[in-house]
């Protein structure tokens, strides 16, 4: 009998080469230009963002299904998040924040639809939002835009942020420390939960997947093996539901991260004054 091979859920998280480009050295470091699956996942994405926005932003007055799709994504961010966290002044952030929720949401829904793997040896799906790398990146660009953007607005008073009043010294300063790691904490917390979440879905999925396949290679064998086909297509059932809640969990978790960078922004736009 030819030897099974093993199961490996977290494969599917590798980045692999696909076309091989220069790599350029700039001040002792090397920037490898070539094209991986995750970036050509990346650069997917980006092409399916401005598909749908450059074929449903026509700007009538009684709109057609594409353009009222694009007004309720862009109502998701304005009336849901902006305006009651923020509210009017939240405004001019909201284009970064759509194309925050956008890019984190098709990101997260490619990894979830686009499950067609191994065809021909080529996997074609990969969760962008499944490498801590990736989610980082969003993270900190996000959190450091919005402080450097509290010291243009505000200066030095915007490290008032960390000051608890009515402490006293001692108790103020201690405070302001615990303030500080927390709020520099940020990063890392919106980092991890939009990786963990993605990663840990898909690798339920995967493993739930190679229950069906194997069970239903031990039901094939015949005679009493034939009791395998049973958990095998309960295996395949889990798999159903977990598909489908894995894009809740898509939309939620794109949801989650633009919510609370709007929260930061509230610390920034309103600071000073409660809103």
């Amino acid at each position: 009998m030819a030897e099974q091979p093993a199961i490996e859920p977290m494969h599917q998280f590798m980045v692999k080469e696909l076309v091989h480009l220069p790599t350029f050295h700039v001040g002792g470091l090397d920037f490898n230009m070539s094209i991986t699956n995750s970036v050509a996942s990346m650069i997917a994405g980006a092409a399916l963002l401005i598909l749908f926005f450059g074929l449903t932003a026509r700007g009538q007055i009684v709109p057609n299904r594409g353009q009222a799709l694009a007004e309720s994504v862009y109502n998701i961010v304005d009336r849901v998040l902006v305006t009651p966290i923020i509210g009017h002044h939240g405004r001019p952030y909201i284009p970064y924040l759509l194309g925050l929720f956008c890019t984190i949401f098709v990101l997260n829904l490619m990894g979830v639809v686009l499950v067609v793997s191994n065809l021909g040896g080529v996997t074609l799906n990969f969760t962008v939002t499944s490498q801590l790398a990736i989610t980082a990146t969003l993270a900190i660009l996000t959190f450091f835009s919005v402080f450097i953007l509290g010291f243009i607005k505000h200066g030095p008073k915007f490290l008032g942020l960390f000051w608890i009043p009515g402490m006293g010294l001692i108790g103020g300063v201690l405070m302001a420390i615990i303030e500080m790691i927390s709020y520099f904490v940020r990063p890392l917390t919106l980092a991890l939960r939009l990786f963990g979440n993605m990663m840990g879905g898909h690798v339920v999925l995967s493993l739930f997947g190679s229950f069906v396949v194997a069970l239903g290679i031990v039901g094939l064998s015949g005679g009493i093996g034939t009791l395998a086909f049973v958990p095998s297509a309960l295996s395949f059932l889990m798999i159903v539901g977990l598909t489908g809640l894995e894009l809740v969990v898509a939309l939620l978790q794109a949801f989650v991260f633009t919510a609370l960078a709007t929260v930061y922004l509230n610390e920034v736009v309103n600071f000073g004054h409660g809103h």
